[in-house]
């Protein structure tokens, strides 16, 4: 694997996340924002954050999955919240818990978390984006 995910000394050592991933490999991928819509465009868990945060997290599998990568080759997460608020944390981890399940990965990454007043289209509840870096 080309990510190694890790809280240096000197930095707090968050359950949820990892101060900094160090990549080693030779691809960089750099996706845009993944939100909750299936091949088709179909909307998926309209009104419901965990199932769209799921849902940006199993598109970014598909997209590593289509560049040779997996998941775990994500160095890198941001994630755009509309409205964030520590009531959401839950769901948050809800969401990223379904979709780890599904992917079979671990889905702790380094973040940056944004509360943004909206996205693209007024459905949307979660846009997540990634960068990641295959062998």
């Amino acid at each position: 694997m080309a990510v190694t995910l890790m809280n240096p000394d000197g930095l707090p050592k968050p359950d949820v996340y990892r101060q900094m991933s160090i990549a080693t490999g030779s691809r960089m991928v750099f996706l845009a924002g993944q939100v909750a819509r299936d091949a088709d465009g179909t909307p998926v868990g309209p009104g419901d954050f965990a199932a769209q945060v799921e849902q940006a997290y199993l598109n970014i599998g598909t997209a590593l999955a289509a560049a040779g990568g997996t998941f775990d080759d994500v160095a890198k997460l941001t994630i755009y919240v509309v409205d964030w608020s520590p009531e959401k944390f839950p769901l948050l981890g809800e969401g990223v818990a379904r979709a780890a399940a599904k992917l079979g990965v671990d889905p702790v990454k380094p973040i940056t978390l944004l509360s943004v007043a909206g996205l693209g289209e007024p459905d949307l509840l979660v846009e997540v984006e990634a960068i990641a870096v295959l062998d």
